[in-house]
């Protein structure tokens, strides 16, 4: 059984920085894709970006391209989410998500199946 954890969030200023993490424990990400979500109040949980674990291959929404940037740590098992140049809309709880497979560029909530419990980041204007 995985478990995934996010960390890294917080309160930054608009043009700020911030890096999320998302570790995972009971399995590797191995052979995963590995995504991340977000969700503002009111509004549908969004893709962000995901990444294969082995290839590294990145794939990104539209509204955070040459803003965000996912990689990883094989050592720790641990995949990040690098924000630069945050705006105000980019406030949200952001979740890290896993499924099986790693050829899949999914960016579909259904389609993963692992998710952990947020983590709020919060854009001061």
């Amino acid at each position: 059984q995985v478990q995934l954890v996010e960390s890294g969030g917080g309160l930054v200023q608009a043009g700020g920085s911030l890096r999320l993490s998302c570790a995972a424990s009971g399995r590797t990400f191995n052979g995963c894709s590995v995504g991340w979500f977000r969700q503002a109040p009111a509004l549908e949980r969004e893709f962000v970006g995901r990444t294969s674990w082995s290839g590294g291959i990145t794939y990104y929404a539209d509204s955070v391209k040459c803003r965000f940037t996912i990689s990883r740590d094989n050592a720790k098992n641990t995949v990040y989410l690098q924000m630069k140049s945050l705006k105000y809309e980019d406030t949200a709880i952001y979740y890290c998500a896993a499924r099986l497979g790693e050829s899949v560029i999914a960016t579909r909530v259904y389609e993963y199946d692992y998710w952990g419990q947020g983590t709020q980041v919060t854009v001061s204007s």
